[in-house]
């Protein structure tokens, strides 16, 4: 560009120079038209659907690549590959049980099957950058576990009933054995693989009828099945994969799914067109990864995928297949049999926690379950494939609790929202169900008018106890810190607080404590949208060092500054520290709304010699910085949830990012915001009306007053300050005393003559009471 007539070509550096002006220069034309189809897409999604998966940032996403002129869009890559996982053993699934649409956990065993998987993964190399699953437990933790282990808990998830295991109509819940006994076994077989039978429907009145379950509330009734065939299961996963997985594929992203045996069949035959009569014959195991690798074709004008066949050395199961397994089937269950034999002869089985990174100590347990699997050697398999003969060409595919066993109680389940016409989103808050009735009490949580916004700070780190700054350091919680989530959790729970989305941030400590809570909760269906803007305070050269130290090397006054000063910025990050977000790759690849730094553009190219774009992260901030970026994505899309639609919000996050959060709500002065402490894993409910926070009662007010018993800084009465929701104003009591009660009381109930007095108890009693008699079940399935 500059030496147009010299035969030299400029250098790298030149040309790197020269793009990082023009892509800046292009950014600043191009930014205002792309923000404004940004938040377009984001207002379509919001009105067809209810955000049902982590999905904000999703499509945010979509639009910044989709807008713009033609010459500004990325280059097409080259699609991703699909990750397909069946979930791990559940509760019911060793005992023989239909389970359907029931929702029982995983088992011990299941969850050590899934561990297992995403090592696999992670030995050979694949990461995930979006996540879809089910509505049901079993599959959601599976999800959860899989990238934890990969180290991706940050990535979004999306829960959607179309990857929900077949539908069992009145058979759910009962035992297959006691089933073939009463009615045949050619009879029950037919329920169980005929692509085309139908088993006997449920009634709107069955225990396990999920018309009755909060989670599926979003969903018109005649989309909730009463029983399904296999090929309507198949059917029903078709739109999820045209509408979303295929354009992830397509936009180059390695999708997970984790689902169920025969909703996962559904896309299997889609993508290898498998014929009707081959479908049934296909088995997929639990918690062995399944890889679809695809190629970029043209039909009919349209873009689409074909699937690749393997390379030589790809393990296939089945030839009607062109996806390959990670591993062989039933190999990790036999080996699982001999464990006690792995801890004798290989010392340290169980002790893997040393100062490993989370990728070295899943590859480390890898190698040992691997040794596990020589010691059980090829007599086990075939003695674990002959005890399920029952099931051989399906030996996962059993589920449930023996017969006669009461199964685990479908009560207070709840609904993430699936994509549906705009007009459905008010009926589903007023479809949602009553406030739980708790140990015979009531919370006065229920008397408050308008929606819950709940604010938690995560449970302790490592660092916290050790006095370190912790900033974006991803450092996970410590056991005091998730006994913490854990008690928040019950505490919700027991005031019959139900939250329709969670909001948090891309550290691992905010979302394992809002993953915690909603285990309490037994909600982990519900949508948890996960953003960097909800990240701490980030803290520069100041990041893992000892506050002790630092206060000492640099004297108090300075210190005090830097931790506590509302503008005061600490020292600047090396762009090349460890601590840096530019060298972080889930910033680096996934981060999308930050602009390009001149500087760290020209510094890294001039560092790898080739072309690099940097985007401009923050090396430093004040909490001034870190209330801009925390403040707008609260009124943008957290207020919106709350006010506009009426939803109950749970924010999990960090200090500095809940001091900008409550500075917006509680409207506190900012030279006053840095007096204010939040304490580790305590909920926080705004209330709406009187624009002031409250605490939860959880039987330690009666003779102590929260602010004598929690340490909220000098500024704690700004917290506590309620206001006339007439006229705005806002009274506080003698030295800063809040003049109302900040304790959400719970009260006792009326005495009741009977259990069925109250619809949930009368619930309780009929599932109590249907489940006592099989053989009636047995009646009314024939």
């Amino acid at each position: 560009l500059f030496t147009p007539r010299r035969s030299a070509a400029p250098t790298a550096p030149m040309r790197a120079v020269v793009g990082v002006l023009v892509a800046r220069a292009a950014s600043a034309l191009v930014a205002p038209w792309s923000s404004q189809a940004a938040r377009a897409v984001a207002r379509r999604a919001s009105e067809h659907s209810h955000i049902e998966d982590d999905g904000f940032s999703v499509y945010m996403e979509r639009a910044r690549f989709g807008a713009g002129p033609r010459w500004w869009r990325r280059r097409k890559a080259k699609p991703g590959s699909l990750i397909l996982v069946r979930h791990g053993e559940s509760l019911w699934n060793s005992n023989s049980t239909f389970s359907g649409w029931a929702d029982p956990d995983l088992s011990t065993r299941g969850e050590r099957e899934i561990e297992h998987a995403a090592r696999l993964l992670l030995a050979a190399g694949y990461s995930v950058d979006v996540a879809y699953t089910s509505r049901l437990k079993r599959a959601i933790r599976s999800t959860w576990i899989l990238l934890k282990e990969l180290d991706q808990i940050y990535r979004p998830v999306y829960k959607s009933w179309r990857l929900n295991e077949r539908c069992y109509g009145a058979l759910t819940g009962l035992s297959k054995p006691g089933l073939a006994l009463e009615l045949g076994e050619s009879q029950v077989q037919s329920w169980r693989h005929g692509l085309f039978d139908v088993p006997p429907p449920l009634t709107t009145d069955h225990a396990y009828y999920p018309g009755k379950d909060r989670k599926y509330a979003d969903l018109r009734a005649e989309l909730i099945p009463l029983s399904e065939s296999l090929e309507m299961t198949m059917q029903r996963t078709l739109p999820l994969w045209n509408s979303r997985i295929c354009a992830d594929l397509l936009e180059g992203k390695n999708v997970l799914v984790v689902a169920h045996g025969n909703s996962l069949r559904g896309l299997i035959k889609h993508i290898d067109a498998i014929a009707d009569e081959d479908i049934v014959d296909v088995s997929i195991p639990n918690a062995i990864p399944l890889i679809y690798a695809f190629d970029r074709v043209k039909r009919d004008g349209e873009t689409r995928l074909a699937p690749r066949p393997p390379v030589e050395g790809d393990f296939v199961a089945d030839p009607l297949l062109t996806g390959f397994f990670l591993e062989k089937k039933g190999l990790l269950r036999a080996a699982l049999q001999h464990e006690v034999e792995l801890k004798r002869k290989i010392p340290g089985f169980e002790d893997q926690s040393g100062p490993l990174s989370p990728a070295l100590r899943a590859l480390a347990k890898l190698e040992l379950e691997r040794k596990l699997m020589e010691l059980a050697g090829d007599y086990s398999l075939a003695a674990l494939e002959r005890q399920q003969h029952a099931a051989a060409e399906d030996a996962s595919y059993m589920m449930g609790v023996p017969a006669g066993a009461k199964p685990p109680a479908a009560a207070n389940e709840s609904a993430p929202p699936e994509q549906h016409q705009h007009q459905q989103r008010e009926s589903w808050y007023k479809r949602r169900q009553q406030p739980a009735k708790v140990q015979g009490r009531r919370s006065e949580v229920h008397d408050e008018a308008g929606p819950v916004i709940v604010i938690v700070r995560h449970g302790k780190t490592t660092h916290n106890q050790l006095g370190l700054f912790t900033g974006w350091e991803d450092a996970g919680l410590a056991k005091e810190g998730r006994d913490e989530a854990h008690a928040a959790g019950a505490l919700v729970r027991e005031h019959g607080i139900e939250f329709d989305v969670v909001y948090t941030s891309w550290l691992s400590r905010a979302i394992e404590t809002a993953w915690i809570m909603l285990s309490e909760l037994d909600s982990l269906w519900i949508p948890i949208v996960k953003t960097w803007r909800l990240n701490e305070r980030m803290y520069g050269a100041l990041t893992g060092l000892s506050k002790k130290m630092i206060a000492q090397l640099h004297g108090e006054e300075k210190f005090k500054k830097w931790r506590r000063g509302y503008t005061q910025r600490p020292p600047k990050i090396s762009s090349f520290s460890h601590h840096y977000p530019g060298n972080d790759e889930r910033y680096v690849k996934y981060v999308k709304d930050v602009g390009v730094s001149f500087r760290e553009s020209l510094v890294r190219t001039l560092a790898e010699g080739r072309w690099t774009l940097a985007r401009r992260f923050p090396k430093t901030e004040s909490l001034k910085d870190c209330n801009d970026r925390t403040i707008p994505f609260f009124t943008n899309v957290i207020e919106p949830a709350v006010f506009e639609n009426g939803r109950n919000v749970l924010v999990a996050s960090s200090e500095n990012a809940i001091r900008g959060l409550l500075m917006h709500l509680c409207e506190i002065p900012p030279d006053r915001i840095s007096e204010i402490e939040i304490p580790t894993g305590l909920p926080l409910i705004f209330s709406t009306t009187q624009k002031c926070l409250k605490l939860l009662d959880d039987g330690g007010y009666d003779s102590v007053s929260p602010l004598d018993r929690y340490n909220f800084g000098k500024a704690a009465g700004l917290l506590f300050e309620p206001c006339d929701p007439a006229t705005g104003d806002c009274f506080v009591g003698p030295e800063g005393a809040p003049i109302t009660d900040p304790i959400i009381r719970l009260r006792p109930y009326p005495p009741r003559n009977s259990p069925r007095d109250d619809d949930d108890s009368a619930l309780a009693h009929d599932q109590q009471q249907q489940l006592q008699q099989p053989d009636a079940l047995l009646s009314a399935s024939s």
